[in-house]
């Protein structure tokens, strides 16, 4: 109580000790909104200003966290409905196969599990749905950006943080109705993305381990047969911003068989983890400098002992993950 005193008399360094507990959770929030942890770390900065300035009228009536949350998810649904949110693509240096489909979610990066670490979730409500680790799995962001905003919203303060019908409505403005009727809509499309997986290996235990390092030795090698005989039937590949997407053993194979032919081969993975998900930064070397250089972050779901998906991003995230640009 002291220090919100401080704070509303306009002691900033009482302010970031009010705030500072919450900083971690609220940008995993506004990252599972945004799907993306450059536009999230933006909105986490506009959330602390509006708070800051704020701060003097906060009377309390919600709990400080509470009072947060709703100005972070105003401010990544303002994000949302803003006309200019477009990603920015890279043309793909080679003529890649025709894809199984285009998809849809195009603006999404992975999210370093080196941040998760600075919280621990506060323990989810009554109300929700998913444990900690699936609500920040590549699959579940994924999906979750196919929501319209508002249903967005609602299904991540219902499912995720676990608020009740009334308190969510009250964060967003809307009728108690209005909030029943967009959860309803968003389980539905999240349920018809769910499918139940098989339990995959303890994270960094040995089955893990020798996983990963016949997938590294593989991917490296781009031993197209050794990479599939690793994945499962209906393995996913894809690679945001490009809209291009892989599904299933005789489509991946194709991809990676043209990808072979024309890129030759990836000469090193640095590990990292993303998503609570095993990742690497795949360096490939100069010809004239014999530098590594970063030309990519992969991200792989696992399903029981194979991998399920394979998710290629660009490298604009990679100062979050401890990645340099070049290896010498």
């Amino acid at each position: 109580m002291e220090l919100l005193q401080r704070a509303r008399a306009g002691d900033h360094d009482a302010f970031s000790a009010l705030i500072e507990p919450h900083r971690g959770e609220l940008r995993v929030h506004c990252y599972r909104m945004l799907g993306s942890l450059q536009d999230a770390e933006d909105a986490l900065q506009e959330t602390l200003l509006a708070a800051w300035l704020g701060v003097e009228g906060f009377e309390g009536r919600s709990s400080l966290r509470t009072w947060l949350y709703r100005i972070a998810t105003n401010r990544c649904l303002n994000l949302l409905r803003s006309a200019g949110r477009q990603p920015v693509t890279t043309p793909t240096p080679v003529s890649l196969p025709e894809p199984s489909r285009l998809g849809e979610v195009l603006w999404l990066q992975p999210y370093p599990d080196a941040l998760l670490e600075e919280f621990s979730d506060q323990t989810p409500g009554p109300e929700a749905q998913y444990e900690s680790r699936e609500a920040i799995s590549l699959a579940f962001v994924t999906a979750v950006q196919l929501l319209p905003p508002n249903q967005r919203a609602v299904l991540l303060l219902r499912d995720v943080l676990g608020y009740r019908a009334r308190e969510t409505a009250e964060l967003l403005g809307l009728t108690e109705d209005a909030v029943t009727s967009a959860l309803k809509r968003a389980r539905a499309t999240m349920n018809a993305t769910r499918s139940p997986v098989p339990p995959s290996p303890s994270p960094g235990g040995p089955e893990e381990r020798a996983l990963l390092d016949r997938f590294v030795t593989a991917f490296t090698q781009l031993d197209v047969d050794a990479l599939i005989a690793l994945m499962t039937d209906d393995i996913w590949v894809r690679m945001p911003p490009l809209p291009f997407e892989y599904r299933g053993s005789d489509d991946v194979h194709r991809f990676f068989s043209v990808i072979r032919t024309l890129m030759g081969r990836i000469d090193r993975m640095v590990p990292v983890r993303a998503n609570g998900q095993p990742a690497w930064g795949e360096y490939v070397r100069d010809q004239i400098t014999d530098g590594l250089h970063l030309v990519g972050i992969i991200v792989i779901g696992l399903s029981g002992d194979r991998i399920c998906e394979l998710t290629r991003f660009e490298t604009a995230v990679a100062p979050y993950f401890g990645l340099p640009r070049t290896l010498d």
